[in-house]
């Protein structure tokens, strides 16, 4: 029997990375995954998904800017998934060439608990682990509402097609079903999203929300339907529809984006005495440690922060808390990327968060419609937006929508981590013209010093 420090299932963000770093620490380590190296993010999500979004963007941006009048691409949406194929193999390679390189025994199959320190794997062998690290992650819910049929997919499916529909419906306004939406509509596709709540990204600020939507709704044609379910859905050789309220919607497809569940079913939890909240999630202590002395939970299938990145930050702080034998707490302020048309960055409390903790509440506010880079690109929608505490003018969140968002929002990351000051990030000179101008724009908007904004009303 094979015996390793440390065993790691699931080789998605979070497994990868844990195991990286434990063989770094000078641990044996064996990583188990049941499909492909880099899990469902590099695979059938984050990955491929982005990939199709930057080509949809250059293609609905090349077909509107100025003084390129004779410019009409076409689209050969093929071609386009060969490209996303070749993308996400290229990664996969380079995911194994690292594991090896590290020493990182690789197998395949599925895991399950005989005990607590003992995983059998399908088709391979038992293992004996001094601690192990379940990074299995989460996989689509579809509702039993719907019927089984071919005009039905969740988002991994979708993304194996080869052909665009021209008409889409996406039953979910989650961050999954916009990101698809604001894609598929960018390529030319009729889009239709039902959320059942009364907005689509519920968790985000309100005024995120709003600019979204519009542009979503006026810029790009999507249809927006909130605050009634999708039902009595039905599908056949060539159609698929449903109600929502009282209208009756179709489409060549319906792409599910509901949520997702934590992929737990074949691990055999109940043989080593870990336990799981009421949705499945396994529970897990500040340190990713679950109710099993020896057995650590990251990612998504601890159903903390369901990020890649989270997952990544999690595996590497485990795995130095096992070999190190270190109790260093996992990472809480955890930056988010929306890859919606236009692009949304998130880090920390929002308003309403942080008044409802008692902070007297700091807001400074700066539209990319002032800045010189914007204008010059033809990219004027969004703001960026601070969240600060009043009495100390202490950072607190940061939240952007715009052209290159998901990498602003770093910038904003960095100086909450750093508990910086409105004023600090205000004094701290930003390369003209860029984008980035706008956090410092915003900082002295707190304070009403903006120069390229006018005057509140009442200064």
């Amino acid at each position: 029997m094979a015996n390793f420090d440390v065993v790691i299932v699931g080789a998605g963000p979070g497994g990868y990375p844990a195991a990286i770093r434990a063989a770094q620490l000078g641990a044996s380590v064996a990583l188990i995954e049941k499909e492909a190296a880099g899990g469902t993010c590099l695979n059938w999500g984050c990955i491929p998904s982005k990939t199709l979004i930057a080509t949809a963007e250059a293609y609905h941006r090349l077909r509107a800017i100025p003084g390129l009048h004779s410019c009409s691409p076409t689209l050969d949406y093929a071609a386009l998934v060969e490209h996303k194929n070749g993308v996400v193999k290229k990664l996969q390679s380079g995911v194994q060439q690292l594991l090896k390189a590290n020493g990182v025994r690789s197998i395949s199959g599925t895991a399950s608990f005989t005990s607590r320190n003992r995983l059998a794997v399908t088709g391979s062998e038992t293992i004996e682990a001094g601690h192990t690290i379940l990074a299995t992650g989460c996989t689509s819910l579809v509702p039993s509402f719907l019927p089984a049929h071919e005009r039905i997919v969740d988002s991994r499916a979708f993304l194996d097609r080869v052909d665009l529909p021209k008409r889409l419906i996406i039953l979910g306004g989650g961050i999954i079903g916009c990101e698809f939406a604001c894609m598929a509509a960018n390529l030319g596709a009729e889009v239709t999203i039902v959320e059942m709540l009364d907005d689509i990204l519920l968790t985000l600020d309100p005024e995120i929300r709003a600019t979204l939507r519009d542009h979503m709704e006026k810029a790009i044609g999507i249809t927006v339907m909130t605050g009634a379910p999708l039902d009595e859905v039905s599908a056949n050789n060539s159609c698929v529809q449903g109600n929502v309220g009282d209208k009756t919607i179709e489409g060549d497809l319906l792409i599910v984006a509901v949520g997702r569940a934590p992929a737990t079913g074949k691990l055999g939890l109940e043989h080593a005495g870990i336990a799981t909240d009421e949705s499945g999630f396994i529970t897990v202590d500040d340190f990713g440690m679950t109710s099993a002395a020896t057995v650590y939970a990251i990612g998504d299938v601890n159903g903390r922060t369901q990020l890649a990145h989270a997952a990544t930050s999690q595996g590497i702080t485990v795995a130095e808390n096992i070999v190190r034998k270190e109790r260093t707490r996992m990472e809480t302020l955890i930056p988010a990327a929306v890859f919606t048309s236009p692009e949304i960055g998130v880090v920390g409390l929002t308003e309403e968060e942080a008044a409802a903790t008692g902070i007297d509440v700091l807001t400074g506010k700066f539209a990319f419609a002032g800045l010189g880079k914007a204008i010059a690109v033809g990219e004027t929608v969004g703001f960026v937006k601070w969240v600060a505490d009043k009495a100390t003018d202490r950072l607190l969140g940061a939240h952007v929508i715009g052209a290159h968002a998901t990498d602003l929002i770093a910038e904003a990351a960095v100086a909450i981590r750093s508990e910086l000051t409105l004023e600090e990030i205000g004094r701290t000179v930003h390369s003209h013209p860029t984008l980035s101008e706008a956090w410092m724009e915003a900082a002295h908007a707190a304070h009403g010093t903006a120069i390229h904004a006018p005057p509140s009303r009442g200064k």
